[in-house]
């Protein structure tokens, strides 16, 4: 198995308990679920910088990045430092996230919040919404087509935005009318392995309805700026700034070259 198959089957049994305990009736209670959605896409179509910063406190590939940091700290400082968006990590076995991380930074956020985790079941959309997110992750890699279009459209009728993840060329058959952002992972989900260079190649191939994303991998101003020439319009960086003591100086360090 690889280490995405190891967190899908892993997860597919965090779910069924997790619709035991909290019904999506309740889901539709929480204060969050009426609220009206902040829009990434056009967040990152406005933004001058594109960075969408996130909060994670480890992951498969390099363990633990940042265990102590307090995910309110750390994202209020990230949207203060002029964030264009902000993904926090729902997944608590592979990175150290859990849903409470959301729901506790939701009202200290001004920009649009994705909700980072293993989508597989429509009863996850109905958490992101109660949770006060914005944005959900599709993973090309974790679906099939059908279950990507159904998916997507069930987060577009919860008023949700989609970000669609590939990282090859043949993922790129799943994307539909429901997705508003198209992400390409520079990390290989199967073999963790990264390389900026996968954006580069799929960047032409995208296309143009959809707003860009380049994720992971990401660490010099240089790139953003290389990667913006392609077409890319959001950047998504996590362990480059939640690996320094203070992650939203460091974004705000990152930002200041990219912006007048």
């Amino acid at each position: 198995m690889t280490i995405l198959d190891k967190i899908i089957a892993s997860k597919k049994l965090e779910v069924a308990s997790r619709k035991i305990s909290i019904p999506v009736s309740a889901l539709e209670k929480a204060p969050a679920f009426s609220r009206k959605c902040l829009s990434m896409k056009q967040s990152l179509l406005n933004s001058e910088s594109g960075i969408i910063s996130e909060f994670k406190r480890k992951s498969p590939s390099l363990g633990w990045i940042h265990e102590d940091a307090d995910v309110v700290d750390v994202t209020a400082g990230y949207s203060a430092a002029g964030a264009s968006g902000i993904s926090i990590l729902t997944d608590e076995e592979y990175f150290g996230g859990t849903p409470m991380d959301l729901m506790a930074a939701r009202q200290f956020i001004t920009c649009p919040v994705l909700r980072k985790d293993f989508v597989i079941d429509e009863y996850q959309l109905y958490e992101a919404k109660a949770m006060g997110a914005d944005v959900v992750l599709l993973i090309a890699a974790a679906l099939t087509v059908e279950q990507t279009v159904e998916l997507a459209q069930k987060a577009k009728e919860l008023g949700l935005e989609v970000l669609l993840e590939v990282h090859n060329a043949e993922e790129l058959g799943h994307a539909n009318d429901f997705v508003d952002m198209l992400g390409v992972n520079n990390r290989n989900l199967k073999t963790f392995e990264q390389s900026i260079q996968t954006s580069f190649d799929l960047a032409a191939l995208i296309p143009d309805k959809f707003v860009k994303v380049s994720e992971s991998g990401i660490s010099k101003t240089e790139t953003v700026k290389e990667l913006r020439k392609v077409g890319y319009k959001g950047f998504l960086m996590g362990e480059n700034f939640m690996k320094e003591e203070n992650p939203a100086e460091a974004l705000r360090r990152f930002i200041r070259p990219l912006t007048p």
